[in-house]
């Protein structure tokens, strides 16, 4: 090799050595979804890419699908993810096992859908009519769960665990369509789409909205958390994650048809079915798709988990569980007010 080579690889080497560590490698964000409509800005942004191109091409985006938010919250806490869209009791029961070390919340992502729903012919007509009835909620200690027990408490019922002559059952809601057609249950607390598949399918009645329970109608139903250290370690990707999220966010509210076909499209990519058109456009119109985390109803859910004894002997100190820094940033950046 020449002079005029060996210099050329030398001042080659220089470069690459002076090159930023950042810019040689890639930083990879293992998100966690459910493929449902609460979970809407993960869905369409997944389908049309829009966290790629908030992300930047030294990002890589590893999307992990789940179906309950406690496997969701174990990946959490293995080390196996960083960020997911996930429900609120979930959320705070990762944050109270861990010590407030593994979870945070950054934003919200969706409002309200869920609802109380009857059997048509269970003699259901007034909170009363609930006495020897049997009742469903997704899972022991889930969202809905402790929403139905702390319903129930406000209207002089008790479940037969607790001494009362209400059955609790606590029932995936696939299974609670197929026991709704048998009439071997009577009512069911179920999030969206299942509350409407349960009228629309299962000979149900709405008897209760469970966003008349709430100031404004608002009530978190699906959050984005992430790890603290991964938010430690790379606050500019999860920064640019709530920038796509925002966007998101405001463009399926400003686009609700599009976004609904982009969103169902999605859905039967990943679960094989689409959901029928009318079951799709009911169960929607009780949701509102947000960025605000609804604080104050997160930790009015967490008061009711505690009084209904999922949450140890001690009420939880959820002080830190929220980090809205990043996502006031984006928010000002937006001209938008920010979230107290």
């Amino acid at each position: 090799m020449g002079r005029r080579q060996t210099m050329i690889a030398i001042l080659g080497l220089l470069a690459l050595a002076s090159w930023p560590a950042w810019a040689q490698t890639t930083v990879t964000v293992r998100v966690g979804a459910f493929p449902n409509i609460t979970h809407a800005q993960a869905m369409v942004g997944k389908a049309n890419g829009t966290f790629e191109k908030s992300l930047g091409s030294g990002v890589k985006i590893e999307w992990k699908t789940f179906n309950a938010g406690p496997a969701a919250i174990e990946a959490l806490f293995a080390g196996a993810l960083d960020m997911a869209y996930i429900g609120p009791n979930p959320t705070i029961s990762g944050y109270i096992r861990s010590n407030g070390e593994a979870v945070r919340v950054i934003a919200g992502a969706a409002s309200g859908a869920a609802a109380l729903v009857v059997r048509n012919d269970a003699g259901i007509q007034k909170p009363a009519d609930f006495h020897g009835k049997r009742v469903a909620s997704p899972q022991l200690g889930n969202t809905q769960d402790v929403a139905l027990r702390s319903w129930m408490r406000a209207n002089g019922l008790k479940s037969t665990d607790k001494g009362g002559d209400v059955q609790i059952i606590p029932l995936a809601n696939p299974d609670q369509l197929t026991l709704f057609l048998k009439k071997e249950l009577d009512a069911a607390w179920a999030p969206e789409p299942w509350a409407t598949r349960l009228i629309r399918e299962g000979n149900g009645r709405l008897f209760l909205d469970e966003r008349t329970l709430w100031p404004g109608g608002q009530f978190i139903c699906a959050n984005l958390i992430v790890s603290p250290r991964f938010l430690r370690d790379h606050p500019d990707v999860v920064k640019n994650w709530l920038r796509a999220h925002v966007e998101l966010t405001e463009w399926i509210n400003s686009h609700p048809d599009d976004a609904k076909k982009i969103l169902n499209s999605q859905i039967q990519k990943e679960t094989g079915k689409a959901l029928p058109d009318a079951v799709l456009q009911e169960s929607f119109s009780r949701l509102q798709v947000t960025y605000d985390p609804l604080r104050n109803s997160l930790l009015t859910s967490a008061r009711a988990a505690f009084d209904a004894g999922f949450l140890g002997r001690q009420t939880p100190d959820l002080t830190n569980l929220h980090d809205l820094s990043l996502l006031n940033q984006v928010l000002l950046e937006k001209g938008k007010k920010i979230i107290q």
